[in-house]
């Protein structure tokens, strides 16, 4: 079983990391304190808690040029990475201004149209023999450095559904975690968590991305190590899935979705049922995905997950016909606060962290 004790992000790179994130039993820790700090809200206590987003579109590309012009931002007319990701790095300050204190990326991404039958468009960090994309790595730096920055954690997917099979084979695919856990060790990043994949029981090509053995890579990752440090790790399963014991047992933190439970109460019954699953030891929940609302209500899938002392993640994509300040998820994003679902959230957010109170 994954040992119940402090996880102390990774040292060493030449300009090292100034944001340290530790897990404490079923506490984060971000420089030494425990997240929100005795803050109580509503009689809950939140302290502990990893109040996220689902924003991981931010280093995407698509190198299929059949599909690329689909991603055209709307005043110019045609799709540009880094502009993508100058945008998201932008906007940062501003989450974090409201109590966001973590956020999902992934180096294959997520359904840049919410949700998707088919994934013809090619983004992926890894060429097919798991090596990195030296541009996405950019990319992707230039977040790091700044949740660094700003104090924040970030959860760093490897791999999508969909796009997992633009690796050539299960080699591949280790390969890809091994380049991709000790990067982020040689950076000296102290405040990434890995999540091996996104939703495993959702149509992975590769049988060691899936549930019976995803624990496998859950393991090779934890045991990276750079300079006698390595990183937590875990996988997530799709909405309303308790992972299976291999997996609990594995992982430092339960990864959970919120998608397709279809109340609150389910949601608190989802979490009772991990806590009460063999295989689970004390550690943090975290809820990264949930496309439930009702901001406004007294009672909604955000405040589920904290009565039962979980962090709980914003997932909002573009639905056809709204507006380009919709969705986070979509491609092109706007990752700016300017629709009414994100004003919702990140008002409760700041409520419920007490950043409103000051």
């Amino acid at each position: 079983m994954a040992p119940a004790v402090a996880w102390v992000f990774p040292v060493g790179r030449p300009t090292e990391g100034r944001t340290t994130v530790e897990i404490r039993r079923e506490e984060f820790w971000i420089d030494g304190r425990p997240t929100l700090e005795g803050r109580v809200w509503r009689g809950m206590s939140l302290q502990g808690l990893l109040p996220n987003a689902r924003l991981v579109q931010g280093i995407f590309d698509d190198l299929n040029p059949e599909t690329r012009p689909r991603f055209a931002y709307p005043d110019t007319g045609a799709w540009d990475p880094d502009r993508n990701t100058s945008e998201f790095v932008a906007a940062m300050p501003e989450w974090r201004r409201h109590g966001l204190l973590a956020f999902t990326l992934n180096l294959q991404g997520g359904s840049p149209e919410g949700y998707s039958q088919a994934q013809p468009w090619h983004n992926s960090a890894f060429e097919a023999d798991g090596r990195l994309r030296p541009d996405y790595l950019a990319r992707l730096r230039r977040i790091l450095d700044k949740a660094d920055e700003l104090r924040m954690a970030v959860i760093l997917g490897l791999f999508y559904f969909g796009q997992d099979e633009r690796l050539r084979d299960e080699e591949a695919v280790q390969r890809a975690v091994r380049n991709a856990v000790r990067w982020v060790l040689e950076q000296g990043y102290r405040n990434v968590l890995i999540e091996i994949n996104n939703e495993a029981d959702i149509a992975y090509e590769h049988a060691i991305l899936q549930p019976q053995r995803v624990h496998e890579l859950i393991r090779l990752a934890r045991g990276i190590r750079v300079r006698g440090r390595s990183l937590p790790a875990s996988a997530s399963l799709s909405g309303g899935k308790v992972p299976p014991r291999q997996v609990l047992e594995a992982s430092d933190f339960v990864l959970l979705h919120g998608n397709g439970v279809g109340s609150p109460d389910a949601l608190r019954e989802l979490i009772r049922s991990v806590r009460a699953s063999k295989g689970y030891s004390p550690k943090p929940i975290v809820v990264s995905e949930d496309d439930h609302f009702d901001f406004e209500k007294p009672d909604n899938h955000m405040v589920a997950a904290l009565s039962e002392r979980a962090g709980w993640g914003y997932f909002d994509y573009r639905r056809p016909g709204e507006g380009f300040e919709q969705g986070f998820q979509s491609v092109p994003a706007d990752w700016g606060i300017r629709s009414e679902r994100k004003r919702g959230f990140f008002r409760l957010l700041a409520e419920a962290s007490g950043i409103s109170e000051h």
